[in-house]
């Protein structure tokens, strides 16, 4: 083990170096001496952090006053180093952005890059069709030149009414820049301030009997409209934000990033790498390095104070750090989570995890869920929902009026619809899952696993308990704890909350008919 005594218990940056002497990790620490030391005294790393470990040969450390300088240290070393186990953050997609150049006659288009820093940017876009029609119509509106090169005589843009022709001076350099910076406002998400200067300018217009123009602004104002209607978010901000959402499968992290500028999505990042210590605040040092902070964070857990001092240090004023549990914004966080799902095959990828979870041969593509519901013993009912290849097949569903049970008994009871679910399968020689879920804890997966084992079928069988979230395997005596926030745990409660809901529909069911008669 490496010995760590000599190291001081300042705040810092340390370096991991391998044998050839190159940097192969750059991190921060409060602590420098317990931070360096917690690697060599944990035994219970992920697999990209005990191979990081294997790896080091040597420590170098830098010391800094405060925590903060650590993370502003850190993040130029990496830039400097660029380490090999450090998180590389490359997005998942690079978007296009709209660009309106630095010139006396600004130029509109679209830029993939925007390192060069020529212009001003606006984006990323996530949607194509969506940036090509902010495109176009602005450049309906204002008037402005795409060509990469002024040309010396009118071209045909301008014959067709969609350039005030620069190129030949039928627009003055005043008048160009104001439908430049009107363009950019627009951009900025500040059409209602535009729409009520336009309004204005229009009335002006009118009361000078100048029609024509006056019935240009007016379809302006209409254009503007329609396009923010469209890039509406159904919520309010004054501020701008970003929400930022990550799912864990298995070794990898899944991360996404929506930027909203006064109340409009403007962006979405998505990132994956691998899991390892710390990722979540490494993560945004890197990507704040390159972009300056919003006004305000809605994340899923609050973040260290160093770190909030990086961000406000990069924002020159405090960010907000906002960790919401109801609200708008908490619809926002939850928006971003479902549209990880999506963006990273979702299916695919909670299988998968579920595979890796529960230490399965292979990952399950059916899966059979059992729960039982009653109102104090009456109108006992048994429900199973099936999920294939990750979503709900309906088909498939089965309920069951309990027979053989009296009183309130639900390990009994789970004996008895498991048992009638298989044996008719057996007799229909049909097709076992590759998975049973049972609703309960301990008690009611015995009695599952009884069930199965009478009827002579081999299938992997696991209980859910509420409130806890355990999982329970057989042979095992403590539940087995899955990733509070990983797919495999969110997938169970899916079916688990499917199969709930089936039971007491069908409960409530029979007690209506019951009435009834």
């Amino acid at each position: 083990m490496f010995d760590t005594a000599a190291l001081p218990g300042s705040p810092g940056c340390y370096q991991f170096l391998d044998s050839a002497g190159s940097i192969i990790y750059i991190g921060k620490a409060k602590n420098l001496k317990k931070r360096v030391g917690s690697y060599f005294q944990k035994k219970d790393h992920d697999p990209k952090t005990q191979k990081l470990v294997e790896s080091i040969a040597s420590v170098s450390v830098l010391v800094t006053n405060t925590e903060t300088e650590a993370f502003l240290l850190e993040n130029n070393l990496i830039k400097k180093y660029q380490p090999k186990y450090n998180i590389d953050l490359k997005d998942a997609k690079r978007y296009a952005y709209i660009e309106i150049t630095r010139e006396p006659y600004p130029r509109i288009g679209i830029a993939r890059q925007t390192s060069k820093m020529d212009g001003t940017y606006f984006g990323p876009f996530v949607s194509g069709a969506e940036r090509d029609a902010v495109l176009k119509v602005i450049k309906r509106i204002f008037l402005l030149r795409s060509c990469r090169k002024m040309p010396k005589r009118a071209c045909l843009r301008h014959h067709m009414h969609s350039c005030s022709a620069p190129c030949i001076a039928e627009v003055s350099e005043e008048e160009y820049r104001e439908n430049v910076n009107r363009a950019m406002a627009l951009l900025k998400g500040k059409s209602s301030e535009l729409v009520s200067t336009l309004r204005s300018e229009m009335a002006a217009l009118a009361d000078r009997q100048e029609y024509e123009k006056a019935l240009a602004i007016r379809n302006q104002i209409a254009a503007i409209e329609h396009l923010a209607e469209r890039q509406h978010v159904e919520h309010i901000s004054e501020t701008d934000q970003d929400v930022i959402a990550y799912t864990i499968a298995g070794t990898v992290v899944y991360l996404m990033v929506f930027s909203v500028e006064k109340g409009r999505l403007s962006g979405k990042q998505e990132y994956s790498f691998d899991l390892r210590e710390d990722f979540f605040e490494e993560f945004l040092v890197q990507y704040y390095t390159e972009r300056t902070p919003p006004a305000e964070l809605i994340l899923p857990h609050e973040i260290d104070g160093a770190l909030a001092g990086y961000l406000a240090e990069r924002k020159g004023r405090l960010v907000t750090i906002t960790v919401p549990k109801i609200g708008e914004k908490k619809k926002l966080l939850s928006l971003v989570e479902k549209n990880i799902e999506h963006a990273f095959l979702k299916n695919d990828l909670k299988r998968a995890d579920l595979q890796s979870g529960l230490g399965l041969a292979t990952a399950p593509d059916v899966i059979e869920c059992f729960d039982i519901s009653h109102i104090s013993g009456t109108a006992m009912v048994g429900s199973m929902v099936q999920f294939r290849n990750g979503v709900p097949d309906k088909k498939n569903y089965r309920r069951f009026k309990i027979k053989t049970v009296e009183g309130i008994d639900d390990f009994a009871s789970i004996f008895e619809v498991v048992t009638r679910r298989y044996r008719r399968l057996l007799e229909e020689d049909g097709d076992l899952p590759d998975l049973i879920l049972i609703d309960g804890g301990k008690g009611q997966l015995s009695a599952a696993t009884s069930a199965l084992e009478n009827l002579g079928v081999d299938v992997p069988v696991i209980a859910i308990a509420k409130r806890e979230e355990d999982v329970y395997l057989p042979g095992e005596m403590l539940p087995r704890r899955l990733d509070p926030k990983g797919m495999a745990l969110h997938y169970l409660q899916e079916i688990r909350d499917e199969a709930h809901r089936f039971a007491i529909a069908y409960n409530r069911l029979l007690r209506k008919k019951k009435l009834i008669k």
